[in-house]
């Protein structure tokens, strides 16, 4: 038989595409003791805590792009990528709270990842790279690596594979690529990869869980070793920049001689040091140059991997380690090396102690007067980056942005073929010219030292950067006190109906008296510029913005206490999170508070006031009063945004959105959230139903789906649309309807509300965003499907905008449509017998087959808000708006539970059909609006739809 036809040759291809299948599916994971949910280890902790009070920011995710040259097999990779997150669980693990605590729960491996191949010319990746690497994980849903291919051309991809650190550090990364290389290369022959079992992260964090009560003595080493340490001053942006939301970063590269490392590393070894000691006493003596201050702390990254048995461990496993060091009396560097030799190896002890915990041990000593924290500088040495090696191919490093900033300040030795001297910093937090100034003196003092290591400090080269003119706008007596050489800091202030009162803080004991600089004062101002009084201070307390905070300095009179709802719900949750009731002046760290507590009091006050509200808002505000004012000047904005009068137009409202559906669950739901955006709306309504949806901002327009005019000109009308109308029964309304609205639609986006049934039966458990469809297909999911279809074929033309097709699964909310799907739709059967008390019988785990049956389901309010999300940022093709998956034995306990039911629960090989679902939906291109807000867990909601009926 001949095997050099194409209908040979395509026969050989399948035969290797099904091999290749078989090889893909992960090996069994390795049977563990432990089942069920996790605590968390405390460097999660710390990542889920930064996660909460940043609201998704992305400065956590990990980026690892790779340029590949050479012939890649895409089948081979995503096989390659569905065995590694099957063998890892940390890396397909999501992250709940329950009773205010964190836990981990791993989630079941996927049948298969999805690649999002991409074709581009390599000069426009970088846009592309940076856009897919910025975009937030949600942990709560599971952070699962992300994966993007960008082709430019048929043996030119570069590779993106996006992680988020709390389930990953930088050692993980090596085994990560390591590992994808053997896979991929098993992938391409068709053969399964043999690697031992890996170890667990959950274990890891459980048994430093158990470890927890020996941790006493290191606490007390570390809260004796940083007594009476100050967080670190920096020069403030003159003009901070206009994205001042972000936590953007800067980066400043000076390139190096390259025999600079080497002796750098001969200085370390005369001096029983490592490269990275010698670059750690570079950056204090930098940082020293800079501030002029000689008591300073810089944070390093330790590990707690120790022992065989976390080799090959993919999870995070670093810590942060506070390194004090004093620089006073112009040592030489050389002696500073010495110092921080001492000062590492101290560190070093106590290692394991996590850095959340010292903080909590500190306390208000964590953070200055206006919330700096403590560690706001760290250093390292950088080598050289991980890339991907696959057979066949030459991998090449790929730089993703600048990203976002960790911290305020960070030195690097990049110690590689190219050695540079490296200065990243967050653009809100350090000026940016002193930041250049900073970069190129860090990267002289490295060459100069190297040259002349006997160097004092002193005559390093560089000079601290010119300090802005601050006495602008200056009382007078202020800067006079300023300019003395005991005072420290100085503040005039003038109360209301007051005289004029100055604060002071010396450097050192026995300074000048408050006689004294009052004398000073009187000597060289007029009379009515001279205070009544110079008081002195330890500390000069400060707002978030660095000025002096009036309500804390003692002599000031006190504002009236905040009254009202927002302020008594303050005060009610100061009062039962910190155990005491605050005054209204009263820190929130000086209470106890830590940042665990900051994310529960705003998710209290935010579910208590629905009003927008962060952990990082109670951070910055601290005191009662001031989160009252941020509340009320939030229900201002609020009240301030745009509202119209009912009324029933022929010719709309600039930037109106047409909504059909209005009167339905989903429909309810999306006129509330563009209300709340103050987004004018036209609502398509039949007019029996046309006052169920009237109210501010939003006009009526009479039809419905079967009048295909009034759909025509409802549309022309507007200059966006959301389509959440439907029959479920009668699709060739529906699609009929799609053909006319499409028809007429002319500018603006479309966002069209879909479902997950145009999925089909796919062949995986596991579905990636716009899969091909597996049969067979309802005809629901059919016309779905070719609703879909009429609307992204005409998206972009005849000046129309871009289209979303947002699929959904189930939709749970408080709405008397919805209450009616849950007792009488699909979950009906589950319902319905624990209303009535009879059994309820479920799918079986394996039963057919299949290892887990359930339902995806979403929030009507996530939904909303993701429908709405696309009209700014259309996803030019299919989203999927998940919130989560439950199995049917847990939602049948919880309905018999919320009905009162002694309904049995029995499981049967048997597969009822309106239980025949077995399929988990991925949902990241939506998953920022998908966050779930207090009371949207599927619990809360189901109790809030089996409860009695509104009104």
């Amino acid at each position: 038989m001949a095997t050099d036809t194409p209908a040979a040759a395509a026969l050989q291809e399948e035969l290797l595409r099904r091999a290749r299948s078989r090889a893909a599916r992960p090996a069994p994971a390795p049977e563990t003791v432990h089942h069920g949910p996790a605590p968390l280890s405390h460097a999660q902790r710390r990542m889920w805590l930064m996660d909460r009070l940043g609201q998704g920011s992305a400065s956590y995710s990990v980026p690892f792009a790779t340029r590949l040259r050479g012939p890649l097999d895409l089948d081979a990779l995503a096989a390659a990528l569905t065995s590694l997150v099957g063998r890892h669980e940390i890396l397909r693990t999501r992250y709940g709270q329950q009773d205010g605590e964190p836990y981990q729960e791993v989630l079941p491996a996927p049948e298969a990842m999805a690649l999002r191949v991409v074709e581009t010319a390599a000069d426009g990746a970088g846009a592309l790279l940076a856009e897919e690497a910025h975009r937030p994980f949600d942990l709560a849903a599971g952070p699962v690596p992300r994966a993007l291919v960008l082709r430019h051309g048929p043996q030119d991809h570069t590779v993106l594979l996006t992680f988020h650190h709390i389930a990953l550090d930088g050692a993980s990364l090596e085994t990560v690529a390591g590992e994808l290389a053997e896979l991929y290369s098993a992938a391409a022959r068709g053969a399964a990869a043999e690697q031992p079992a890996p170890p667990q992260y959950a274990d890891f964090a459980r048994r430093e869980q158990a470890a927890a009560d020996r941790l006493e003595e290191g606490l007390r080493h570390w809260e004796g070793r940083l007594e009476g340490v100050t967080p670190l001053r920096l020069p403030r942006p003159a003009n901070p920049p206009a994205d001042g939301g972000t936590r953007s970063a800067g980066t400043h590269t000076t390139p190096l001689d390259p025999r600079v490392p080497a002796a750098l590393r001969e200085l370390g070894r005369q001096h029983r040091s490592t490269l990275f000691t010698v670059a750690l006493a570079a950056a204090f003596a930098a940082l020293h140059r800079f501030t002029g201050q000689d008591d300073l702390v810089i944070g390093i990254a330790g590990t707690h991997r120790q022992g065989a048995e976390m080799r090959g461990l993919v999870g995070l496993c670093v810590n942060t380690l506070p390194v004090r060091v004093n620089t006073a009396g112009d040592p030489s560097f050389t002696a500073l090396v010495e110092r921080v030799r001492e000062a590492l190896l101290d560190a070093q002890q106590c290692r394991d102690v996590p850095f959340d915990l010292i903080l909590e041990r500190l306390g208000a000593a964590a953070r200055d007067t206006d919330g700096t924290p403590l560690i706001r500088v760290t250093a390292d040495v950088l080598g050289a980056p991980t890339t991907l090696r696959l057979p066949g191919t030459v991998g090449e490093y790929v730089e993703v942005g600048p990203g976002e900033a960790k911290f305020d300040l960070s030195f690097g030795l990049v110690d590689t073929d190219a050695p540079a001297g490296l200065v990243q910093y967050g653009r809100t937090a350090l000026d940016e010219e002193a930041a250049a100034g900073l970069g190129a003196h860090y990267a002289a003092l490295l060459t100069a030292v190297a040259d002349e290591p006997g160097l004092r400090l002193s005559r390093l080269p560089g000079a601290a950067p010119a300090p802005r003119d601050e006495t602008v706008g200056q009382h007078p007596a202020e800067a006079l006190l300023r300019s003395h050489p005991g005072v420290a800091e100085a503040a005039v202030l003038e109360p209301a109906g007051g005289p004029l009162l100055a604060y002071a803080v010396l450097r050192e004991i026995g300074g000048p008296t408050s006689a004294e600089l009052r004398s000073l004062l009187r000597d060289a101002l007029a009379p009515e510029q001279v205070p009544a009084a110079v008081t002195l201070l330890d500390a000069l307390p400060r707002t978030a913005d660095g000025a002096a905070d009036p309500s804390r300095l003692p002599g000031m009179p006190s504002a009236p206490a905040p009254e009202g709802a927002r302020a008594e719900a303050v005060t009610e949750g100061f009062t039962a999170l910190l155990g005491r009731p605050p005054r209204p002046d009263d820190d929130f760290f000086l209470l106890g508070g830590h940042s665990l507590i900051a994310v529960q009091l705003a998710e209290r006050l935010r579910l208590a006031l629905k009003l927008p509200l962060t952990g990082l808002d109670i951070l910055q505000a601290r005191t009662p009063r001031a989160v009252t004012a941020l509340l009320d000047a939030r229900t201002a904005e609020r009240a301030a945004a745009p509202s119209v009068t009912t009324a029933r137009p022929r010719r709309s409202r600039e930037g109106t959105v047409l909504v059909t559906g209005g009167t339905g669950g989903v429909g309810a739901f999306v006129l509330r959230e563009l209300a709340d955006r103050g987004r004018p709306v036209l609502a398509l309504a039949r007019p029996e139903s046309a006052h169920l949806v009237a109210g501010d901002g939003v006009d009526v327009i009479e039809g419905d789906l079967t009048d295909l005019d009034g759909l025509r000109k409802a549309v022309d009308s507007a200059d966006a649309v959301i389509h959440a109308a439907c029959t479920f029964t009668r699709a060739e309304v529906d699609v009929t309807a799609m053909a006319a609205m499409v028809g007429a639609w002319s500018r603006g986006p479309f966002v069209f509300v879909s479902s997950v049934d145009a999925y089909g039966h796919p062949a995986g458990e596991w579905v990636a965003e716009e899969s091909a469809p597996g049969q067979p297909l309802s005809p629901y999911g059919q016309a779905k499907l070719d609703c879909e279809a009429l609307l992204l074929q005409a998206a972009g033309s005849q000046g129309r905008g871009g289209a979303s097709a947002v699929r959904s699964p189930l939709v749970w909310g408080p709405h008397q449509r919805l209450r009616d799907q849950l007792r009488w739709g699909a979950t009906g059967v589950l319902y319905q017998a624990a209303r009535e008390g009879r059994p309820i019988t479920v799918p079986r785990p394996g039963a057919g087959g299949h290892a887990w049956y359930g339902a995806a389901w979403v929030h009507a309010a996530a939904l909303a808000r993701s429908v709405v999300s696309c009209l700014d940022s259309p996803v030019h093709g299919v989203a999927n708006a998940v919130s989560g998956h439950v199995t049917w034995r847990d939602l049948a306990v919880t309905l018999t539970e919320l009905l009162g039911s002694d309904s049995e629960i029995l499981e049967t090989d048997e597969v009822h059909p309106d239980l025949d679902h077995r399929w988990h939906y991925h949902s990241d291109r939506l998953s920022p609006s998908l966050r779930l807000q207090p009371g949207e867990d599927w619990r809360s909601v189901l109790a809030t739809m089996a409860g009695p009926s509104e009104g």
